[in-house]
């Protein structure tokens, strides 16, 4: 029959000692490990919820990023034309599309003052509408035509320069910051808006645009307009999903993030089994009299050995739950990071979800099963009559 679980606990109660430098090691491990995680996630996020569904972007084919991206001022007006695309007010309408210049700006970051690159995105006035979620939160929209500029309030709370009322100045060019706006933490939060004519004519970028936004009547049918893009002869661009692409600039960073929490778990998750092998070695022998005496009683060997697991998996699960509450500290903690794609600085949220404790806690059982699985076995084995002689 198997031993009760209030054997184990009251166990853990009488020594408590013995098991806290374990469960703390526990703890450690688990606490880096979610907040890695929770790091990734909220990069992650950033970008994932970039765009719109029903939102196709065109930029030029082979292409990484918008920047290095040019749609063709001739090829805008054709694609704008097509009848697959939504219009304002019914029918009738003009279309739901805006088109964006992209240019990177180097600013100082108010913590260290070392320069970070900035995406500054020339946006139509027709681009709050199609992107959609954009709010502003202070100040006032720039005004078409003139260098105003709005700013996105992760990057304003990392960059120096960007206080509403201030004047952003970038070499021999100077924008007046007239507001903050937010986008329900998409990535467009660290990224600096204005007017598409003001940017293209201050930076010399010419006709055309670096990507064109459309909104779809049907999103189901952005592969069909994808199709005939890449049918005209002229035309070097291609469409995709504008939430599909924000997501896919999110994979390496994302990818590496992963890559660095799960080596440096390895790493510690190590440390933490040993440590918590070491407890259970001790254990085992400071209650070698108690094993003789379960055994003489009729407890079997099994019995014996999934109550040491059992109790090995209760101190590393204590770990892991106290790791988990160390980790949601850091939930919502805003820092940057350099999207690979793009390489501007991309500020975003720590975001600890319910699958990230889950899976913490998972880690904290399975590094309890590995760490007490030795130091059980040899209780299990212990012989009966020179186990109650012992002590």
């Amino acid at each position: 029959m198997p031993l009760p679980l209030s054997y184990n606990l009251r166990n853990v109660r009488v020594r408590w000692r013995v098991t806290l430098l374990a469960v703390l090691g526990v703890t450690l491990v688990v606490a880096v490990f979610a907040g890695l995680l929770a790091m990734s996630e909220g990069f992650s996020t950033a970008l994932r919820t970039t765009g719109r569904l029903d939102n196709a972007i065109i930029v030029q084919r082979g292409s990484t990023n918008e920047r290095i991206s040019d749609v063709p001022l001739a090829d805008r007006n054709l694609i704008l034309a097509h009848d697959l695309l939504a219009r304002q007010a019914g029918t009738d309408g003009p279309v739901l599309a805006s088109w964006d210049w992209l240019v990177s700006l180097r600013l100082p970051r108010k913590a260290d003052g070392v320069a970070t690159t900035v995406t500054l995105r020339g946006v139509t006035p027709e681009a709050f509408a199609v992107r959609g979620g954009v709010r502003l939160i202070e100040g006032r929209p720039f005004r078409p035509g003139l260098a105003e500029v709005i700013v996105g309030h992760r990057i304003r709370q990392r960059v120096a320069g960007l206080e509403p009322g201030g004047t952003l100045r970038y070499g021999r060019k100077e924008f007046a910051v007239v507001g903050v706006f937010t986008s329900e933490g998409a990535a467009f939060e660290s990224e600096i808006w204005g007017d598409f004519g003001t940017v293209g004519d201050l930076f010399k970028l010419g006709a055309g645009s670096h990507s064109l936004v459309v909104r779809m009547k049907d999103p189901l049918q952005i592969s069909a307009l994808d199709r005939w893009i890449q049918s005209q002869p002229r035309m070097q661009l291609r469409a995709v999903s504008e939430r599909q692409y924000y997501e896919e600039q999110a994979g390496p960073m994302a990818t590496t993030l992963k890559s660095v929490a799960a080596l440096v778990a390895f790493i510690m998750g190590v440390g933490a089994v040993f440590s918590t092998m070491n407890t259970m070695y001790g254990v085992v022998a400071a209650r070698t009299r108690e094993i003789g005496t379960l055994r003489a009683l009729g407890f079997s060997r099994p019995a014996v050995l999934v109550s040491f697991v059992v109790e090995s998996v209760l101190l590393s699960l204590l770990g892991g739950l106290l790791g988990c509450v160390l980790a949601l500290s850091v939930h919502g903690y805003s820092m940057g990071t350099r999207n690979l794609q793009t390489l501007s600085e991309i500020a975003f949220a720590f975001r600890v979800t319910p699958t990230i404790v889950a899976v913490s806690l998972g880690f904290a059982v399975v590094m309890g099963i590995v760490g007490g699985l030795l130091p059980a076995l040899g209780a299990a084995r212990l012989p009966i009559a020179a186990a109650v002689r012992e002590g």
